[in-house]
């Protein structure tokens, strides 16, 4: 039903109330599992002024993706903050765990839209794509002002990846503790190595 309270906001308003609604119900029920019909009622926006200012539900998905990438972002620079090098790459972990305790904890939303869309939608695709190489390339950054190789950082990188998918399988937030212990034992080893060729 079209709210009478969301037809006298403009453009903008509702534009991110849409982007919200739809980011809820694509989290919780799966993309293609939520047609245009479903996001008009919860969102309270008529078919027509969704299509005016969405051209098509990709679009939406799309635009979804983008609003996580920058709040993924905010989490990840808000976890490593005023810490030394080692610590910040240990506090994505600690991140990961209290996220995975949510109550509406799903998994990662670019994995879960890459395992929906991936094969059929290439933009969709490409913004899962940069977002985790975004991501690996934050760790490098880290990583170096460790000293320690490059090659660490898409060592974490993986243990976080199957750190939320584990925890979106398993519904506890065990893997983000298991990640972190491995991810500590793949960092000081590193740190080590390079101690002792310094030497």
């Amino acid at each position: 039903m079209v709210s009478a309270e969301v037809h006298a906001l403009d453009d903008d308003a509702v534009r991110a109330k849409v982007l919200e609604t739809a980011d809820r119900l694509y989290y919780t029920l799966g993309i293609q599992a939520v047609g245009m019909d479903t996001l008009r009622s919860e969102s309270g926006v008529s078919l027509k002024r969704l299509y005016r200012l969405f051209p098509s539900k990709e679009s939406i998905v799309e635009q979804v993706l983008l609003r996580r990438h920058d709040m993924w972002n905010a989490l990840v620079a808000d976890a490593t903050a005023a810490r030394d090098p080692r610590q910040s790459l240990l506090a994505i972990y600690d991140m990961l765990a209290r996220w995975f305790d949510q109550d509406d904890f799903r998994g990662c939303m670019f994995i879960n839209s890459f395992g929906e869309l991936g094969a059929t939608a290439p933009r969709v695709a490409e913004i899962v794509r940069a977002h985790k190489a975004n991501f690996q390339a934050r760790l490098t950054e880290i990583v170096a002002e460790t000293g320690a190789p490059a090659s660490l950082a898409p060592q974490l990188a993986i243990l976080a990846e199957g750190a939320q998918t584990t925890a979106a399988i398993s519904g506890t937030n065990d893997a983000a503790r298991q990640a972190r212990q491995a991810a500590e034992v793949l960092i000081d080893a590193a740190i080590r190595r390079r101690e002792g060729q310094a030497v």
